[in-house]
């Protein structure tokens, strides 16, 4: 690895998400090196026209730059092809039915998705909606938006009943979207389909928004508490890489994010 290069891009990032002006000593201490070697570092980045400097207060910040080739990755990015790969892995790891779904409206549609090879396995399609307060992966992408319980009312509208699981009272979906973000997942137990649980977990981008959920679909009689919690672990640490692959960042230090609260309409 190009130490330099390394250096300079891990700067760029930095100054990115302090979403503020940025002095040398700000840049020194982030990075634990000498005040020399951190205006070297902004100096280079001026040079090449990737930050700027304020004349009157000698801060730097992010050039316009980044945003145009920003911008120009963001048009041909496809997050199903770039999620793909992670999708197979976890299909591959548990033998289960593994998907990619976005919230839209009241509902959820299913992107993408791997097939379980197993004789009893739960069935879902590509391009097939489900109400989002029924499945895993829409109560993951509603959790993430730290909804009350008015703004679910105005999203979802009445509550219906699938199956005798589903939930019907929206005190009680608010409860239970505060448990999923509280763990980390999102269960569901036959309330979509009975014979049909699930665990769904969000998908982050690098500015922390939850653009998607990775989900798995699982026959109720595969889904006891212990199975429950193992594929849970499994479906977790993927969205985990998953989200990495779209620039989210969690680890402690300079470049961490926190996820962003989405309002929901």
């Amino acid at each position: 690895m190009d130490s330099t290069l390394a250096k300079g891009l891990a700067a760029i990032e930095w100054m990115v998400r302090q979403q503020r002006d940025c002095r040398v000593t700000d840049l020194a201490h982030a990075f634990g090196m000498a005040r020399s070697n951190a205006h070297r570092t902004l100096q280079t980045l001026v040079d090449c026209g990737w930050a700027v400097q304020d004349p009157a207060t000698s801060a730097y910040r992010p050039s316009l730059r980044l945003f145009e080739l920003g911008a120009l990755v963001a048009e041909v990015a496809d997050i199903g092809a770039l999620l793909r790969p992670h999708l197979a892995a976890l299909a591959q790891a548990t033998g289960e039915t593994i998907h990619l779904a976005a919230l839209d409206g009241a509902e959820i549609v299913y992107l993408d998705k791997f097939d379980s090879p197993l004789p009893v396995a739960a069935y879902s399609r590509v391009g097939g909606r489900a109400a989002a307060y029924c499945v895993a992966s829409g109560k993951a992408l509603l959790a993430a938006a730290q909804p009350d319980t008015a703004a679910l009312r105005a999203r979802l509208g009445t509550l219906v009943a699938y199956t005798p699981n589903s939930i019907t009272d929206f005190d009680a979906l608010h409860a239970e979207l505060e448990r999923t973000r509280a763990r980390g997942y999102a269960e569901n137990r036959e309330e979509w389909r009975l014979g049909v649980c699930g665990l769904g977990v969000p998908v982050f981008n690098a500015r922390g928004e939850a653009v998607a959920a990775l989900g798995m679909s699982v026959p109720s009689i595969r889904f006891a508490r212990t199975q429950a919690r193992g594929l849970a672990e499994q479906v977790m640490t993927c969205a985990r890489d998953a989200s990495a692959t779209l620039g989210y960042r969690t680890e402690p230090g300079p470049m961490t994010t926190t996820p962003r609260k989405r309002r929901l309409e």
